[in-house]
């Protein structure tokens, strides 16, 4: 897979149990990378594209656009988010940092990427928990055995409360074929199934069933989308705000990314 190919190259990645709590990335101003002609940019598209099938005739690019900040273009390969140089010699695979905001920063162009990827799961093959007066709707990647996903299936209620609404999609982080890719199709398969996924969270027993099912399409979201860990929480606009966080704390999250529109 072209995952671990990257992995072989960086050798920096990793499928993770369990993602652990990050900040929200924000939204960087206009760069100079962003202004530049659409020769410029196209220029510099060709020269990174070259060099990435040089370095991996494998790769293939899902997206390329302007960094967050000058001299590079932001690239997504198989999920995997890089930074390549506008002249094809440097790469790196960090999220940038914004001083000025104070967390990590993506384009709009990325953010627009993630949007039309989250568009093509239909809101009738999620498992939804509507808040009444819903603010906010987040899109979360979860499994039915990792606990941070448990810990915050258990602030549903909560969530619930401070106006905002989960929408589940399926990532079982065991792979397609596991025992946990077979359950979460029995909870998706489940006849109410926003109870057959509280009951898994919950280590109850999981009836098998079987049906035309998105969990698997809605694995290889995940992964296009760079999901490594779960819980993997999306904000409407494509932000990523990381792994478990607290109602509250979720909430002024999403306010913050509210007040920058």
């Amino acid at each position: 897979m072209l995952r671990f190919a990257i992995a072989a190259v960086f050798g920096a990645l990793s499928l993770t149990a369990c993602a652990q709590p990050a900040p929200p990335a924000t939204k960087a101003p206009a760069t100079a990378a962003a202004k530049a002609s659409p020769a410029a940019n196209a220029s510099a598209d060709q020269a990174v594209r070259a060099a990435l099938t040089a370095l991996n005739p494998g790769f293939q690019v899902d997206y390329i656009g302007a960094a967050p900040f000058p001299g590079f273009r932001e690239v997504v390969v198989s999920g995997q988010l890089l930074y390549v140089s506008d002249d094809g010699r440097y790469l790196f695979q960090s999220q940038p940092y914004d001083t000025r905001a104070k967390g990590p920063a993506n384009s709009e162009g990325l953010l627009g990427y993630r949007r039309d990827l989250l568009a093509k799961a239909n809101h009738g093959d999620r498992i939804v928990f509507a808040a009444p007066n819903a603010k906010y709707t987040i899109s979360v990647f979860t499994d039915i055995e990792c606990g941070y996903c448990r810990k915050l299936h258990q602030d549903i209620a909560e969530l619930n409360r401070n106006g905002i609404s989960v929408e589940y999609l399926a990532f079982p982080r065991m792979g397609l074929g596991s025992k946990d890719y077979t359950d979460m199709i029995s909870v998706w398969c489940a006849a109410d199934r926003r109870q057959a996924l509280t009951n898994a969270k919950r280590g109850g027993s999981v009836p098998a069933k079987n049906c035309t099912n998105p969990v698997a399409m809605q694995y290889a979201l995940g992964q296009q989308l760079g999901v490594n860990g779960t819980p993997a929480i999306f904000a409407p606009d494509g932000t990523q705000l990381g792994g478990y966080l607290p109602p509250a704390q979720l909430r002024a999250a999403l306010e913050k990314l509210s007040a920058k529109r």
